[in-house]
């Protein structure tokens, strides 16, 4: 007879984690969830953390909310999938005239997809066919230009045009080439400035990419105010206004990936809200569904609908798309996500959780290995250097953010690294006291680990 494994067992023996050295997980003590609720994870021991990443950036409201939960049952009850090749469905309509009420001005068309990359996969085809497709003497306008430090997922279309090479270098014989920018990473800037005294070098060398080759250029993709998987690096003041004028001179489309800022991160609904940006292409996902189901939506200009918009046999028609395109269960509780934002108030409600959290993370300041801090609403990134003032980087091999996560863990939080950065961000939803309870979990780690 067969000795029946263990579910911890189970997991090592079956599945393969996403950006994990299995070797290592398979070696030590894992943790399985079991259930959540509010903004705690409980595990299969009894244990409870809380949720300090949002179970990777998702979460909004917390875990078993009552209305999402209803909205999810009570479509299930209807349908809980019908495809979108030749037929439409009433909560992937509905959830496309609010994503065109709430997102900035001019985005007048959704397309559906299921996660972050795939929303951007489907920006860039889309830029990349539109200016094939118009009236006008553009020429070849086949490349596209991305930041250093940036990530927009994992398709092949999608790393093209990232810029973190731990993620990426080996896939580069896979990839089209892209134009570089320089980051605006204040804190390790490549030109040299000081943050205090910025005169915006990084965009002025954007300016003479673009200038070069703007002929070339079909789109510059950006995200808004946040560089996530980078580092959780904050651009500067103005800075996206700034680029999206150069996008306007130059004619280049302007991709604004919101896919981690939006829905609240950044304290407005959307980063680009900030600088009153309006891209001519939008990629949401992640939040877009209270961290629930997975779905995301690429949104554009009516100007590059339009583009598309012919007779059958013009084979202008964009020929993308997926089995779950628009699933209805996963519409259905985006629709009820929205409602609660607007019900809850919850960016009104965030302003004074963003200036509280801004108030804790001073004493970080006084750390001796803390480098930077850098907070943009309830996106926080701490950066972790082995010297404070030669901004020596601790090696990878040290392992520093991970150490420093593991502490909280054992601390009674979830977090994950970026590197040497260590990434805090809680659902939206979380109170005030559960902030102070998170960040002092993250300050004894950051003692612990690095005193």
């Amino acid at each position: 007879m067969t000795e029946e494994l263990s579910l911890l067992e189970k997991n090592k023996k079956y599945v393969w984690q996403p950006f994990t050295q299995m070797k290592e997980w398979v070696e030590n003590d894992q943790l399985i969830i079991e259930y959540g609720e509010g903004v705690k994870l409980y595990d299969t021991e009894g244990n409870e953390y809380y949720d300090g990443v949002s179970s990777i950036w998702l979460n909004v409201h917390g875990h078993q909310k009552k209305e999402l939960n209803e909205a999810i049952k009570e479509q299930l009850d209807r349908v809980a999938h019908t495809t979108m090749l030749g037929l439409a469905s009433v909560p992937a309509t509905e959830l496309a005239e609010k994503l065109v009420e709430i997102t900035p001005s001019g985005l007048n068309k959704v397309f559906y997809s299921d996660s972050g990359s795939t929303a951007v996969e489907i920006a860039l085809k889309m830029a990349f066919q539109y200016w094939q497709q118009i009236d006008g003497n553009y020429g070849a306008k086949n490349k596209f230009i991305t930041l250093k430090n940036a990530y927009h997922g994992d398709t092949v279309g999608s790393v093209s045009v990232g810029g973190v090479d731990l993620f990426h270098q080996i896939y580069r014989p896979l990839l089209f080439d892209s134009l570089k920018a320089p980051s605006p990473y204040c804190y390790r800037c490549s030109f040299e400035e000081e943050k205090d005294k910025c005169n915006f070098s990084c965009i002025k060398e954007l300016e003479k990419m673009i200038k070069k080759q703007h002929k070339e250029i079909a789109a510059l993709v950006i995200e808004p105010l946040v560089q996530g998987a980078g580092g959780m690096i904050t651009a500067p003041e103005g800075y996206l206004a700034k680029v999206r004028e150069l996008c306007d001179k130059y004619n280049v489309l302007m991709i604004a990936d919101e896919v981690a800022v939006g829905f609240g991160r950044t304290g407005k609904m959307f980063a680009c809200e900030h600088e009153e940006v309006s891209p001519d292409i939008m990629t949401v996902a992640k939040g877009i569904s209270g961290g629930y189901l997975p779905i995301s939506a690429t949104l554009t200009t009516d100007e590059i609908y339009n583009a598309f918009y012919d007779d059958y046999v013009s084979q202008k028609t964009f020929f993308h798309g997926h089995s779950f395109t628009g699933n209805p269960l996963a519409a259905a509780v985006s629709l009820a996500n929205i409602k609660l934002f607007e019900e809850e108030e919850i960016i009104e409600e965030m302003q004074d959780k963003v200036e509280l959290v801004k108030e804790k993370l001073e004493s970080f300041k006084k750390l001796s290995h803390v480098g930077d801090i850098r907070q943009q609403g309830l996106m926080i990134g701490i950066e972790l250097v082995k010297n404070k003032v030669s901004k020596e980087e601790y090696s990878w091999e040290e392992r520093i953010g991970v150490k420093v996560c593991m502490a909280a863990r054992e601390k009674g939080m979830i977090i994950r690294p970026l590197g040497n950065v260590v990434v805090f961000m809680p659902p939206l939803c979380s109170r005030k006291d559960e902030l102070v309870e998170m960040l002092d979990i993250l300050y004894d780690s950051i003692i612990d680990i690095t005193e």
